[in-house]
């Protein structure tokens, strides 16, 4: 009986192998089999993986097929694909980054007009006429062939993807894009859409994808695309007015990362002076606690006034809106410009401005002028001698913005609740303005 109990103990684990081995062989290929139970000892025997033999007896690796480079037939692809996928695993860049302009034109003032702008790289269709050009200018000439793109060495820099069916555009994706640039050329009515697709799909790969533009609207759209747009684009024009604005479109892009300075002022008149019309600015886009526009009625000094993004016990809140005060007042818009109050309209541009000095530009959808009572806001700067004043309605929802007070201050302080001492956010600027322009001029404003 001792005897029968010691080869059991040996038999035993001996036997959870072969049980393991067996399980292996019915598995699919490569299928790592979980461990088994021993009957004797609990312990866990080692996992086996499955590998297939050749026709020559001797184990293999399986080769890659069809199904598994994603239906792609060469393995070089997949090569491409593998990296696509691994770089699509890290962080999208930023909606500010950097976006490439490529121009494709025969005209030599677009030339020279994209070339004073800093954007050097054309798109030519003979290697002569490159040449040609690259006599008058410092340029980087591409030129075309069929579709594909090479540089002076004859290197293939880019593919061009012509897009003018749904069909064309599942054919746009990274598991089939063989070069890491791409230039896409829609062909049809349909643009933003497929561009938003685009963006999408490419987010994080390796390369750049640009779109043929044929104007600078145009060029905007693709930009724009779900918010952090397409790498770049190839502005296709011959009229360079399509340059400057595309130039004045990046211009503005550039100017909202930077900071204003904004100052502190301190209240020192509040006064009901009666009824005048005030104008109701409401924008494309969503404002948050803390930002509004810059208002003010002399153009040196500008009052941040806020938005009606706060909840109130009498009237929903309008997030869109800021009760920016009459028709004679400023408004800062893009550019270092200043503007009326009356002359908004939509489809013109202001900026948004948060309590810190950062901005963005927004669209004005519609704008409101009424007639309501009014509240003269004096102001002197903390830091300074400037006196600075703005008129607005006498009601709770107008509210000009103050300096952050931590988590228990006011940001937004109503009119109707502004007292002598309170301290507010104005920015200083030039006085003196011609059509909305800061000028250099003697001038008196009170």
């Amino acid at each position: 009986m001792v005897l029968v109990k010691m080869l059991m103990e040996i038999a035993l684990p001996k036997m959870g192998e072969l049980l393991a081995v067996m399980m292996t062989m019915i598995s699919p290929s490569g299928r790592e089999v979980p461990p088994t139970e021993s009957s004797a000892g609990g312990q866990k025997s080692k996992p086996l993986i499955y590998q297939k033999m050749g026709t020559e007896g001797g184990p293999r690796r399986p080769q890659p097929t069809r199904a598994c480079l994603g239906g792609m037939a060469h393995p070089a692809s997949a090569r491409l694909r593998l990296q696509c996928i691994k770089m699509c695993s890290a962080p999208a860049a930023p909606g500010g980054s950097k976006k490439t302009v490529w121009v494709w034109t025969e005209n030599r003032q677009v030339m020279t007009a994209a070339v004073e702008r800093g954007w050097n790289t054309f798109l030519f269709g003979s290697k002569d006429v490159g040449k040609d050009w690259s006599s008058t200018a410092r340029i980087h000439p591409l030129f075309i062939d069929g579709l594909e793109i090479f540089d002076e060495g004859n290197q293939k820099v880019a593919a061009i993807s012509e897009i003018s069916s749904p069909g064309g555009l599942q054919l746009i994706q990274p598991d089939n894009v063989e070069v890491q640039n791409t230039v896409i050329h829609f062909r049809g009515d349909w643009q933003v859409i497929p561009a938003e697709n685009i963006v999408a799909a490419f987010q994080g790969c390796a390369g750049i994808v640009l779109a043929v533009s044929t104007n600078s609207t145009e060029a905007q759209v693709f930009l724009e695309a779900l918010e952090q747009g397409l790498d770049g684009v190839v502005l296709k024009v011959e009229d360079m007015d399509d340059i400057i604005k595309l130039k004045d479109y990046f211009d503005r892009r550039n100017e909202a990362k930077s900071q204003l300075q904004l100052t502190k002022a301190t209240v020192s008149k509040v006064e009901v002076v009666g009824m005048g019309d005030r104008v109701c600015v409401d924008l494309c886009s969503i404002m948050r606690p803390g930002e509004g526009l810059l208002v003010g009625s002399y153009a040196r000094g500008m009052f941040l006034v806020h938005s009606e993004c706060l909840e109130t016990n009498y009237i929903a809140s309008r997030p869109f809106r800021v009760n920016a005060g009459p028709v004679h007042a400023y408004v800062t818009v893009p550019g270092d410009k200043t503007s009326y109050l009356s002359e908004l309209q939509s489809g013109r541009e202001v900026i948004v401005v948060d309590q810190n000095g950062l901005w963005r530009t927004s669209i004005v959808g519609r704008v409101k002028i009424e007639s309501r009572p009014l509240i003269l806001v004096e102001a002197k700067e903390n830091s300074g001698n400037g006196t600075y004043s703005i008129f607005l309605q006498n009601a709770e929802t107008v509210a000009l913005i103050g300096p952050d007070r931590g988590s228990g201050g006011r940001t937004a302080i109503p009119v109707t609740s502004l007292k002598v001492g309170d301290e507010v956010l104005v920015r200083k600027q030039g006085g003196a303005r011609h059509t909305g322009i800061e000028i250099q001029e003697f001038i008196v404003e009170k």
